[in-house]
């Protein structure tokens, strides 16, 4: 049994912390030491926010041993001299500024699962991570209520868990999800761990697909071989990561189970579970509120790994209710006819492919953005099948574009897509208004990261939502 609060005390006691990037998950760390009894914090990062400013002078001013060091050169400001380095997930733990510091390395999310005492759901992947995590929360929610206690949501789903580890007991029930960043050099893995698929991703990041893949499989690292895992079989790269150890549950809407597997698959329209107790339904595919088989599959998956403690019948009310997460897919309004759909979560080639498939007519598209360093091949199909009009901005633009018209030389099919570039959003909306007719769907999805003109996927989707929303 993990420690809980009073464990990551002991280890936090008398330390000499350095915090390296002071990102959404790292924010809070400064506050959290200096409750736990750190000796002193160095905080590091190119910018400082005014919070974060604020939140260091308040410590100062009631004695607290901390202060902050910003500017372009900041990671060669750290130094040694630490007991523990807190790395944020955006930087590579191998770089040199971080490697030379010489001390123990970790990182917020990894402090929280060494310690956290409640029963951990932790969901990886490629694609569905977010939405996966979240019904997991969801299907939990009565169970756990019903025995005194609460749910927590949080990790790469935008929530830092780690200062709320004082709150957390064994009655309660957490569901993380994990980015590659997150996991790479893990030490520790979850209890019940869910890889959703995988395809090639973020490799400006990783410096090889393997890596990549090796750091997805670190949340499989349990302290024992009885943990539960859940992986998808019909997606052919997570077969890395089978093996006889623990609890293996698999899942797939495109692919059956093999002999003596346990997990759910599809027969015609119903979702199948099947263990040593029999084969049972549990659910008609379109009874699930929101589109799409690769939905189908977050929700095998989360059926997966938490049909110990949930009712059924629960879980299939949630799949007639549940809306779907914001940027997913997501319904902004219709205007004269034309539907706007918000997916800024589609942040990959595979991500838009799965996207447009649950459209039955073609598209009016809007995609590029920051080129990830992967192919972009393998868009070419899906673009000349689902889209009509097709609206790029950023570097990838280029690239998606290359891609629907080698597709189509190669197939013969020809090349009727309407094309347009356009430098911001503000104009790819308003080319987008101009090109749909009544009855089209306007479709953000760019198939690329958002860092060449937002913060991040969300800002980019409230952005597209807010020019949407002043359309006329």
């Amino acid at each position: 049994m993990r420690e809980g609060y009073g464990g990551f005390r002991k280890e936090i006691e008398n330390k000499k912390i350095a915090v390296a990037g002071m990102g959404i998950s790292n924010k809070p760390l400064p506050r959290i030491f200096e409750k736990a009894g750190a000796s002193s914090v160095r905080c590091f990062d190119k910018n400082f926010d005014q919070d974060t400013a604020d939140t260091v002078k308040d410590l100062q001013k009631g004695g607290f041993d901390v202060d902050y060091y910003a500017g372009e050169d900041y990671l060669s400001r750290i130094g040694e001299g630490y007991d523990l380095l807190f790395r944020t997930p955006g930087l590579r733990p191998d770089i040199p500024e971080l490697a030379n510091a010489a001390c123990e390395m970790t990182s917020e999310m990894e402090m929280f699962l060494r310690f956290c005492p409640a029963k951990i759901y932790g969901v990886t992947g490629s694609d569905g991570k977010t939405t996966t995590t979240t019904l997991i929360s969801l299907f939990l929610e009565k169970n756990t209520s019903k025995r005194g206690g609460l749910v927590y949501l949080g990790g790469n789903i935008g929530t830092p868990l780690l200062e709320k580890l004082g709150m957390i007991t064994e009655k309660d029930r957490v569901c993380v999800e994990l980015s590659s960043f997150q996991l790479m050099n893990m030490s520790v893995g979850t209890d019940v761990a869910v890889i959703t698929n995988v395809s090639p991703n973020h490799l400006n990041y990783h410096k090889t697909y393997d890596e990549y893949l090796d750091a997805k499989g670190n949340i499989l690292k349990f302290r024992d071989s009885c943990g539960i895992y859940v992986l998808n079989r019909g997606n052919k790269d997570s077969e890395r990561y089978f093996r006889k150890e623990g609890d293996l549950r698999t899942f797939s809407a495109y692919a059956g189970l093999k002999k003596g597997e346990n997990g759910a698959f599809l027969r015609g329209n119903e979702v199948i579970y099947r263990d040593d107790e029999g084969e049972r339904k549990i659910y008609d595919t379109d009874k699930i509120r929101i589109k799409g088989l690769f939905n189908v599959e977050n929700y095998m998956a989360a059926y997966c790994a938490t049909k110990d403690e949930e009712d059924i019948e629960d879980a299939r009310k949630i799949a007639a209710e549940f809306g779907g997460v914001s940027h997913r897919m997501e319904f902004v309004r219709e205007l004269d006819g034309v539907k706007y759909f918000n997916s800024s979560i589609d942040s990959s080639p595979n991500r838009t492919i799965n996207a447009l498939s649950v459209f039955d007519k073609k598209i009016v598209l809007i995609a590029g953005g920051k080129d990830k360093g992967i192919s972009y091949d393998a868009i070419g199909k899906t673009i000349c099948e689902k889209v009509r009009s097709m609206i790029l901005t950023g570097p990838t633009a280029k690239l998606i574009e290359d891609a629907a018209r080698k597709y189509a030389a190669q197939s013969g099919t020809g090349f009727d897509i309407d094309v347009y570039h356009c430098d911001n959003y503000t104009d790819a909306v308003k080319t987008a208004r101009k090109v749909a007719k009544r009855g089209d769907d306007v479709v953000l999805s760019p198939a690329s990261t958002s860092f060449d003109m937002f913060k991040n996927f969300e800002e980019r989707g409230e952005t597209f939502k807010k020019l949407v929303m002043e359309l006329k």
